[in-house]
């Protein structure tokens, strides 16, 4: 099969290239097909994906392409990586709102915004040249803000979509270590939006066990959410990493304000990263590639591309359209819940009733990603105030009125209706 990647140039690809190499049993790939718009990191990340297969014995070609075309033409899976802007742009995106005493954060709250205003249009224009060569292709979206962008995908007419986060198969893989159990005897009752998810039952060959997790190991599992062990087991679920930042902002923005934010350590890390993909002597994923973040990303990934080839049934934590899985959002809306594979879709698995905690959260959220999802197509300084208004993070109108203008001014040159 040929597998495409979109934003191929990305820190990310080794993590790709070293999970086909240790799965090839479960994978077929004779093609690696890498697409970026920076030629320079394109060679670099080719030359370390070469190596990386020559070292594994892996018989997959690379070619490179800086033309989405040739790039997706005859792609059974095209997965798409991208940063509009790139590092830069989400240093601004985690700095802008912390002068309104707000969360910077690349994904959730006013950064979040930001980055889904200059990455739908992009990725919509992406999938259109995508399907105008290869109308059948998977088309897996691993862009940030991924519930945003696949509900962008899904509403333009794009079918065989499915949005991809790697959470729930670390939370698999935490549970499993902290419990000494093969990963594939857990299963998660994962259920809520992009980045923000609770797991809400952890079954160990079908019985929970997520009592036991709380009751045994309620540190380990506390530290995993950032949240303090006593809240944890007050809630009686895991909530994501993400949602300390709803639970704690105030804490969390004191601490951003006074120690920076995460873009300045990712920046540092994809300079040394990209040294080393460079150095002809690295032939496999270097250990620091695990302080990135995107834990386990090839797992999920390389899973979910081996059941959509075969249709199998098989079930994934994935980002889809709701349909009537959480009746108290609308059908259109995209959720982050176990779905099911067929050959031709990903289908919501029906999610238990979710408790007024949960379900508040997630409605008020979605209805933010859909005025989010309208800012980003259609512009506006009005409809970017109205997104900003209705998110959790914001919500004042003051403070929303200046975020707007500050990420407008910062993302001027990404936004053709702003400049």
């Amino acid at each position: 099969m040929k597998l495409t990647i979109i934003g191929g140039g990305s820190t990310y690809t080794p993590e790709i290239v070293d999970g086909l190499v240790r799965r090839r049993h479960q994978l077929d790939v004779s093609e690696l097909a890498l697409h970026d718009v920076s030629a320079d990191r394109l060679a670099v990340l080719a030359g370390m994906s070469r190596r990386m297969l020559a070292a594994g014995a892996h018989p997959a070609v690379v070619s490179t392409h800086t033309d989405i075309a040739s790039a997706a033409d005859g792609a059974d899976v095209v997965l798409v990586q991208l940063r509009v802007g790139g590092q830069a742009a989400r240093l601004r995106d985690e700095t802008l709102p912390l002068r309104c005493d707000c969360l910077g954060q690349e994904t959730t709250g006013a950064g979040g915004l930001a980055k889904a205003l200059r990455t739908v249009p992009v990725m919509l224009q992406v999938a259109k040249e995508v399907r105008a060569v290869n109308p059948t292709a998977w088309l897996i979206d691993f862009t940030n803000p991924v519930g945003i962008v696949t509900r962008a995908l899904l509403e333009a007419g794009h079918d065989r979509v499915v949005g991809l986060c790697s959470a729930a198969v670390v939370f698999q893989q935490h549970f499993a270590r902290l419990l000494d159990v093969a990963p594939e005897r857990i299963t998660l009752d994962h259920v809520g939006l992009n980045h923000l998810t609770w797991e809400r039952r952890v079954l160990l060959d079908g019985t929970d066990v997520l009592p036991r997790l709380l009751a045994e190991h309620g540190d380990p599992v506390a530290r995993a959410t950032g949240l303090p062990t006593e809240l944890v087991r007050r809630l009686g679920t895991v909530p994501s990493y993400y949602l300390h930042y709803y639970y704690a902002h105030d804490e969390v923005v004191a601490e951003q304000q006074a120690r920076g934010v995460r873009a300045q350590e990712v920046m540092e890390i994809e300079r040394q990263l990209l040294a080393q993909y460079a150095d002809e002597r690295v032939t496999g994923k270097p250990e620091l590639l695990s302080r990135r973040g995107g834990a386990y990303y090839s797992q999920a990934a390389l899973d979910l591309m081996a059941s959509l080839r075969r249709g199998d049934g098989r079930v994934h934590v994935l980002n889809v359209r709701n349909g009537s899985a959480l009746p108290f959002l609308p059908p259109d809306a995209v959720i982050e819940v176990p779905a099911t594979i067929t050959a031709a879709d990903a289908t919501a698995q029906p999610v238990e009733p979710v408790e007024p905690l949960i379900a508040g959260l997630v409605a008020h959220v979605t209805a933010y990603e859909q005025l989010a999802l309208e800012a980003a197509v259609h512009g506006g300084r009005e409809r970017v105030f109205r997104a900003l208004l209705a998110h959790p993070l914001v919500g004042q109108h003051a403070v929303a009125d200046r975020l707007a203008d500050l990420l407008i001014a910062a993302n001027r040159e990404h936004l053709p209706w702003a400049r």
